[in-house]
């Protein structure tokens, strides 16, 4: 049996559908850990990562069943179960959002969005049950839960979180941490996509998908108590030292290539950076002697990142054409070609089974490959 640290967190970032890749590592985890063990006491997500997590966080107190459903919930997932897909949804969304760039307040009381994420509220309330959380705050098998969403008027990262008794509210430079009672509001603001879903209201503020500005995605589980976190990342980022053959532009990019680079900056970059900070840090407090770290705020913090292997822009080319014409037709015209930002812009929209079924198999795939690395990470409580 693994010896598990009661202060290790579980970070999961945001990209749409994406996230399906976090599942198949956490189903490695599910065989490489010992069926008795509670891993993470401390959870995080973001954006559709933020879904994982409250997910996994209802189920604290059996992990092996928590993975379980969550893996069922992705593979019964389609694009029907998160918007609308039909021509008149499609066709309203792109008028009023083109109406509103010349009549301010245009459906004032109504959130601007291209897509209709309804079916995504329904979906969840079905299969997420929020009043688990707390029970397992109060079992003693889950320290805290935080999910980020941006704040559109503060324009400040909050992390909304909830746990046990002491925790403390934070405040930094654009980052906020705000106790909470989580709900289906907190869920549907963290993964709303600029432009494409619409922004959520929570008290006096509408809140849009948390990787917007999250200048420091690691830094909720820290201020709730870390000092380990296991990171599961979305992008193929941790291979970019590796030098790339760049091949010669050819035309000016199109305005989905664009688009696709604008959310891979916020869902994707932001990470890789903080992932690099916290490396840095630990190196400096190693570089002070054990002594003379009574003084500092700091502490070392382990961690262990897996991220995926393969680029998941070209497995979202090889399934594009499940997309429904009313998608693909708005795709295309914005410019997107599979080689023009189509692919790393649908990315975050696949739902659909084949692109879900080979990103959870590359998840799994890639956490088995580190399979050493993930047992000394859990084993080892220094």
């Amino acid at each position: 049996m693994y010896a598990i640290n009661n202060n290790t967190a579980l970070v999961l970032s945001g990209g749409g559908a994406r996230a399906a890749y976090q599942v198949g590592v956490l189903l490695a985890l599910k065989e490489l850990l010992s069926p008795q063990s509670n891993p993470f006491s401390i959870i995080s997500g973001t954006s559709a990562g933020a879904i994982n997590a409250v997910a996994l966080a209802s189920h604290s107190d059996d992990f092996q069943a928590g993975v379980g459903e969550l893996d069922d919930l992705w593979q019964q997932l389609t694009l029907e179960h998160v918007f609308r897909t039909d021509w008149s949804d499609l066709l309203a969304g792109l008028y009023r959002f083109g109406r509103s760039f010349f009549h301010e307040g245009v459906d004032f009381h109504r959130p601007l969005s291209l897509l209709d994420n309804s079916p995504l509220n329904a979906f969840l309330k079905s299969n997420i049950c929020f009043s688990d959380i707390q029970k397992n705050i109060d079992r003693g098998v889950l320290k805290a839960i935080s999910v980020s969403a941006l704040g559109y008027s503060s324009s400040d990262s909050v992390s909304f979180f909830q746990g046990k008794e002491g925790l403390k509210e934070w405040t930094r430079f654009r980052r906020v941490g705000k106790a909470a009672v989580l709900g289906m509001e907190h869920l549907l603001a963290s993964s709303a996509i600029p432009w494409i879903f619409p922004t959520v209201r929570i008290g006096r503020e509408y809140f849009g998908d948390g990787a917007m500005r999250q200048l420091a995605p690691i830094s909720p589980a820290l201020h709730l108590g870390a000092d380990k976190v296991f990171i599961i990342g979305v992008s193929g980022n941790r291979q970019a030292l590796v030098k790339r053959h760049q091949i010669p532009s050819r035309h000016p990019p199109s305005m989905a290539q664009m688009a696709g680079h604008l959310l891979n900056s916020a869902f994707i970059d932001s990470l890789e950076a903080d992932i690099e900070h916290l490396e840095r840090v630990n190196c400096l407090i190693r570089a002070v002697e054990s002594g003379k770290r009574k003084g500092l705020e700091l502490r070392p913090v382990k961690s262990l990142v897996i991220s995926p292997s393969k680029a998941i822009d070209k497995i979202a080319g090889r399934s594009t054409r499940y997309l429904p014409k009313s998608l693909r037709f708005f795709i295309r015209s914005s410019g997107a070609t599979a080689h023009r930002g189509g692919s790393a812009l649908s990315s975050y929209l696949l739902f659909v089974k084949s692109f879900i079924k080979e990103l959870i198999d590359l998840g799994y795939q890639d956490a088995m490959w580190e399979k050493d690395a993930i047992q000394r990470f859990f084993l080892d409580n220094e």
